[in-house]
């Protein structure tokens, strides 16, 4: 990624968040702009999105997300003013969900660790 498009990235973060955090207290709380990706010709980015809860209020979450699409691309456009606005994707960022899998699974080898191991013993 060359400077220019991590730099438009990184102001398109910062401004989704603090336009989302500000205007949608409430419905934002859960939701952290998780990263943005701009195309080098800058007619298409994706937007990365990390919210948190259980799989059901996600899921509402997300759907909330995408019904404010139209808005959310038009403040971009406002806010990060270029020659081209990128046609912007909004995506489920699953890292975290991932990360929480791995962490199961470790607590699962240690749990099975530590029933293998006798008292007392290494």
């Amino acid at each position: 990624m060359s400077n220019r498009t991590t730099r438009i990235a990184e102001l398109v973060q910062r401004e989704l968040g603090a336009y989302l955090h500000t205007k949608y207290k409430q419905e934002a709380v859960a939701i952290t702009v998780a990263g943005v990706q701009v195309a080098p010709d800058l007619h298409a980015g994706k937007i990365f999105f990390s919210i948190f809860g259980d799989e059901a209020s996600v899921a509402d979450r997300y759907r909330w997300l995408l019904r404010k699409r139209v808005e959310l691309r038009r403040e971009l456009a406002r806010r990060v003013q270029i020659k081209h606005a990128p046609d912007w994707v909004f995506q489920l960022d699953e890292a975290v969900k991932r990360g929480n899998r791995v962490l199961d699974m470790l607590d699962d080898m240690d749990r099975e660790d530590r029933k293998k191991t006798p008292e007392g013993g290494e």
